[in-house]
């Protein structure tokens, strides 16, 4: 007994044939629009990385690296000392030429550009050790941060008839920053010099002045190296509160458990390479990551 469909059934059944010799399906129920658009439509990739190599004479650092970054998301990126994490960083934000390879973001092809000039397209980066000018004020560092401002052209600052749009804009600028210190609850020390903060505040500090940079993604080394407890839970509230918000980053940090309880995808590197990535689940489960921590082969 043959199966058609409705659209078929003038053409195959026979009008004098009794009406139990064919069989017609149902029609499948049809998904909205919406329903449709979300099945083909894939998510957004602001970073891309393919076959990054970065070498220091004859040490290969970084060693064929690929991967994908899903827009607003918190992605991990985890391995031993030495497994090519931190020079990944620097090839992927312009403080190292990668020695081949391709960094594309947001479908532009990056690779090789200065730190200032990818920072301006909204990929930005902070460091291991946070870099504040400490003979600043938190406030003086802040008001450095926003980029395009009228204030750095000299003639803007002391023609009469411009100066005015300045001081406009100077202004609109320490709002913001008074905005981003209390968003991060560290305006109380807005007229500290950052030299005299804590580990933890200058963090606070260094992601606050990236923010005012207008990222779009974010990718942090190590942001909560020597911060305590209480200032750690903090700084993971505000970046899920940021990730909500519609940002995306890719963070590098050794405490595992932090990264499998906070990231919804996590990249492994072992020395140079990808090792694998998937979900959390996916990763604590991986026998090679295994013998990666614990210092043996991995094939």
């Amino acid at each position: 007994m043959s199966t058609v469909s409705d659209t078929e059934v003038d053409d195959v059944v026979d009008t004098n044939a009794p009406a139990e010799d064919v069989e017609i399906e149902e029609p499948e129920a049809q998904d909205s629009d919406v329903e449709r658009a979300a099945k083909h439509t894939p998510s957004a990739i602001p970073l891309r990385v393919e076959g990054l190599r970065k070498e220091f004479g004859g040490i290969v650092a970084v060693d064929e690296a690929s991967f994908e970054i899903t827009e607003g998301t918190l992605t991990g990126l985890i391995g031993p000392n030495g497994a090519g994490k931190s020079t990944t960083f620097n090839c992927i934000t312009g403080v190292h030429e990668p020695t081949a390879g391709q960094v594309q973001f947001n479908g532009e092809d990056i690779t090789g550009l200065s730190p200032d000039r990818i920072a301006n397209r909204g990929l930005v980066r902070t460091f291991q050790i946070a870099r504040e000018l400490e003979e600043m004020t938190v406030m003086e560092n802040m008001m450095l941060a926003p980029k395009g401002q009228r204030g750095e052209s000299l003639w803007r600052s002391v023609l009469p008839f411009v100066r005015r749009s300045v001081s406009e804009q100077e202004e609109e600028i320490l709002e913001r920053c008074w905005e981003m210190l209390e968003f991060f609850e560290i305006d109380h020390l807005a007229d500290e010099y950052a030299g005299n903060l804590s580990g933890g505040q200058r963090k606070l500090l260094e992601l606050a002045r990236a923010l005012l940079t207008e990222p779009t993604v974010l990718l942090l080394d190590e942001p909560f190296a020597g911060v305590n407890p209480s200032l750690e839970e903090r700084l993971l509230g505000h970046i899920h509160d940021l990730r909500d918000d519609g940002y995306t980053f890719l963070i590098v940090e050794h405490d595992m458990d932090l990264i499998m309880q906070n990231c919804e995808r996590v990249i492994v590197m072992h020395q140079g390479r990808v090792l694998t990535e998937g979900p959390p689940a996916e990763i604590k489960r991986n026998e090679d990551v295994i013998e990666a921590y614990l210092g043996g082969e991995v094939e």
